[in-house]
């Protein structure tokens, strides 16, 4: 069969559904029902991976007893946020070009990450990121430091998955208005809770792969069909949104979201590729594998999945300006957000939008918790066993109890912020966190790996420059006030004209760092530096220290 004569078998069965796009709320049944299987089956995944979680090892790092496959899936899932899915597919059919460039930024990302920090961080680490960036340094300042930093980098990822989730419930369900989304963000942060207290990183990991596997499968044969219905023809798709985009060819040219300023763009990309480096929920994954051979394949099996998924966004993106158009993407309960599951509807009707928007449920949950566990384990592990304690947990158990009872602290705060966030677009949000981690946490985690001379005045001021000045500027931007689009809508306190705050803080912490321990005359060990240098780049003692 031609693919003229697919591309019209496509159609037609699209012209059956086209009529009732926004008619979102036609079988609420068939959503929650595919909704409830998703959370039953993982639910049970998750109380079988429960029964081996007897240590720190096992309730942390999943007893380091993935293999590099299954590692790779799981750190895609972690990866693939909703942001990924829902954000970035919405940017595009609605700004076109300039919403690409999350896809473009995000993949590039991860390069930095994986050439620079990944295979260092594993083996040297043990747990947390604190600890790679306390191993040569002073522990209690640094673990101090590096443990607020990543509580406030999951706090601003947790908000993004939080809005997404509310957006999309309230769309397949028909909800609109405040009180139901709010309600949709509360029931999305109790089940992260019963997920991390039950299941742990070993129940956590699993919920990933699964996600992993349902969302590229679903992004797949949603680009496929897309494409299908063009004759397999980019030019025709890009044709076809440029016709429905109501801005016409200024969808495929840079300038619909940036164009007005380009150092907002300049601070976004600044953002988005430094970012997954300090990202401390992705680093914590390599902490999973048993050796840093699992760890290299587990990279080159993320790499694979990450890049497939993020050319597909951009077929799915101008497919929904094609198919849906912006005004209806806008207009629709979630906003921007709702555009791919839109376009799953035009495209199969209600049973194919309720897959995939359970799988994007599934990406939601999946993020969360993984988001949880991290700030729990950097909370228990180095905030209360290194730094209250000074090292000395008499009950083995204890960090363990510390982090369930985090958990269920940090899904209350991520209520709250979900609620106060509603409407914005995740992607961005995403942005925020990213711009955060690459200002306080990348700056630390390369000065202590590659430079010997760095110190510990030189950590803590990097850490808590980056992520003050990050947070302050984000505090006096458009993104908080001034605008009918901003968090307080009805306030304008704004002093820092960019949305993301990257190309000043990013570059503030770096800076900071280097002069706090350049004019520091206290020098540290130059025994613990020769040991992590070892240890960084060939392995050796890294597996030793992890089993204890």
């Amino acid at each position: 069969m031609s693919t003229v004569a697919i591309g019209d078998l496509f159609a037609s069965s699209l012209d059956k559904v086209s009529q009732g796009v926004t008619e979102v709320e036609n079988n609420p049944v068939l959503n929650i029902t595919i909704f409830a299987a998703f959370v039953a089956v993982t639910m049970f995944i998750v109380l079988r991976a429960s029964r081996n979680n007897k240590s720190a090892s096992d309730y942390y790092a999943g007893g380091r007893s993935f293999t590099g496959p299954q590692n790779g899936f799981a750190i895609s899932g972690d990866y693939l946020s909703a942001a990924s899915f829902l954000g970035i597919c919405g940017a595009i059919a609605v700004n076109g070009y300039d919403g690409f460039l999350y896809s473009i930024g995000f993949l590039v990302a991860w390069l930095v990450a994986l050439l620079i920090v990944a295979e260092l961080m594993r083996n040297t680490g043990k747990f947390t990121m604190a600890d790679v960036l306390s191993f040569r340094l002073k522990q209690r300042p640094v673990r101090m430091a590096a443990a607020l930093s990543t509580l406030a980098v999951c706090f601003f990822y947790l908000l993004a998955q939080m809005a997404g989730a509310g957006g999309l419930v309230s769309l397949l369900m028909g909800i609109d208005g405040k009180v139901g989304q709010s309600l949709v963000v509360a029931v999305v942060g109790a089940l992260m809770i019963i997920y991390v207290l039950v299941g742990g990183m070993k129940g956590t990991t699993w919920v990933q792969i699964v996600k992993a596997v349902l969302l590229i499968l679903g992004a797949f044969a949603m680009t496929i069909w897309v494409l299908a219905l063009n004759g397999f023809n980019l030019s025709t798709l890009l044709s076809s949104a440029v016709n429905n985009s109501g801005v016409g060819e200024a969808i495929l040219e840079p300038g619909q979201k940036y164009g007005e300023n380009p150092l907002d763009f300049i601070s976004l990309a600044l953002a988005l590729v430094l970012g997954t480096a300090g990202l401390p929920h992705v680093l914590m994954r390599f902490y999973t594998v048993p050796s840093a051979k699992e760890a290299r394949r587990s990279v080159v099996w993320a790499i694979w999945l990450i890049g497939g998924f993020y050319l597909f966004t951009l077929i799915l993106g101008y497919g929904a300006a094609a198919l849906v158009g912006a005004d209806a993407i806008e207009n629709a309960p979630g906003g921007v957000n709702s555009a791919a599951p839109l376009l799953a509807l035009h495209l199969g009707g209600p049973i194919l939008m309720g897959f995939i928007s359970a799988v994007a449920f599934a990406t939601i949950l999946a993020v969360v918790a993984g988001l949880a566990i991290t700030a729990a384990a950097s909370f228990a592990h180095d905030i209360y066993a290194s730094v209250i304690k000074k090292g000395k947990v008499e009950d083995p158990d204890a960090e363990v109890k510390i982090a369930r009872r985090t958990v269920v602290v940090i899904g209350a705060v991520a209520i709250i912020g979900g609620i106060g966030v509603q409407g914005q677009n995740i992607a961005f949000l995403v942005a925020l966190a990213f711009a955060v981690a690459a200002s306080a946490n990348l700056p630390t985690i390369i000065y202590s790996l590659f430079w010997k001379r760095f110190t510990t005045r030189g950590a803590v001021w990097s850490i808590y420059g980056g992520l003050g000045s990050a947070i302050l500027l984000i505090a006096f931007s458009p993104v908080v006030s001034g605008s009918e689009t901003a968090m307080i809508s009805s306030a304008d306190f704004v002093i820092f004209p960019l949305s993301n705050p990257g190309i000043i803080s990013i570059p503030l912490g770096f800076l900071l760092g280097w002069i706090a321990s350049v004019t520091d005359k206290t020098e540290e060990s130059p025994e613990l530096a020769a040991e992590m240098d070892v240890r960084a780049h060939t392995g050796f003692g890294a597996e030793e220290a992890n089993e204890h």
